[in-house]
């Protein structure tokens, strides 16, 4: 048995076979997202992998990020793994106990947890995990089914379909987006709604630049009237899944026009026209809270379930400071 700890390390044919026969496969767990992390200045890409018998069973890849000046950055360093793991089905249970040791042995020095955000069912490995110290939060998602665009359309509540006939109707259109006049402008969309309701640390704008002309990935952009008023951020697994990575739209600017759902719709719509087998929401909040975003993505036609996450903390002082900061700092810009 080899792990390994870095890209240099791993056989990238071998990943591609992995990332082709894995049901755990995603775009993020890719060596193509391991190369688009390191164009990006503001993340750490981190990657391991684990070989038994010659042959390439698990991988494990993320970044690690922070916010904010010196300070607030030290309170938020974290390690994280969109998707989870990349894993054999075969894997033995001694090669993915390894993996995660390597990763948590390497990553505990550099950031205060490591959480893997699952968008595939984990449960046959739930039991390995825990054993190797991770606690296993869960977590909901959409899966979206998309064998053609009339299927997908029709399995759209009655409400998102009239919304989306009335914002086509009133002159919206989806395009993709070219230009960087274009991508600014969607992302003061993005940044609006990150400061006002979600709260949460946004990508800076170099991620957004550096992803529109990748193969991987499209920005489809909601234009009104010569400007923008919406859209979404997509990446792609081979002919399987369309990712929702970033959505956005002026949904209360004029009466009859919804680019927010509109935008939702042209990522489904996409992955339909395309050959991909579904449309992933990635994410939908915990169980136990009241989540908004849950009941609009609920209007879709997608399957509910909940994968989960698994966490593991490394700095159980600082984690629970750095929680606290946060739900302070939320609680403050609500009033």
């Amino acid at each position: 048995m080899i792990v390994h700890s870095s890209f240099s390390e791993i056989d990238p044919i071998q990943w591609h076979e992995l990332v082709s026969k894995s049901p755990t496969a995603s775009f993020f767990q890719t060596p193509q997202c391991y190369k688009f992390y390191d164009t990006l200045s503001f993340l750490k890409p981190f990657v391991f992998g684990v070989t038994e018998n010659n042959k390439l069973v698990g991988i494990l890849c993320g970044y690690i990020i922070s916010d904010g000046n010196i300070i607030k950055r030290f309170f938020s360093r974290r390690a994280i793994v969109p998707a989870g793991a990349l894993l054999d089905p075969q894997i033995t249970t001694p090669a993915l106990t390894e993996l995660l040791a390597k990763a948590t042995n390497e990553l505990c020095s550099r950031s205060i947890y490591l959480e893997l955000r699952n968008y595939n069912d984990y449960s046959s490995s739930k039991m390995i995990f825990e054993a190797s110290g991770f606690n296993y939060l869960p977590h909901l998602n959409f899966h979206v089914a998309t064998p053609d665009v009339e299927t997908a359309l029709q399995n759209l509540s009655s409400s998102k379909r009239r919304q989306i006939k009335l914002t086509l109707k009133a002159g919206a259109s989806i395009q993709v987006a070219e230009t960087v006049d274009e991508i600014k402008q969607y992302y003061n969309i993005l940044q609006e709604l990150y400061k006002t309701r979600v709260k949460s640390p946004l990508f800076p704008f170099e991620f957004f630049e550096n992803l529109v002309d990748k193969h991987f990935g499209k920005i489809l952009l909601i234009k009104y009237k010569d400007k923008v008023v919406g859209g979404i951020t997509c990446v792609f697994l081979d002919e399987r899944v369309v990712y929702e990575w970033f959505v956005c739209g002026y949904d209360r600017m004029e009466r009859n026009l919804y680019p927010s759902v509109l935008a939702t719709w042209a990522g489904i719509e996409y992955a339909a026209n395309n050959g991909y087998e579904r449309f992933d929401f990635m994410g939908a909040g915990k169980p136990v809270e009241g989540y908004g975003v849950r009941e609009f993505k609920s209007k879709f036609g997608g399957e509910l379930v909940e994968h989960g996450r698994f966490l593991y903390v490394f700095k159980p002082v600082l984690y629970k400071s750095g929680k606290l900061f946060i739900a302070i700092k939320k609680t403050h810009i609500k009033k």
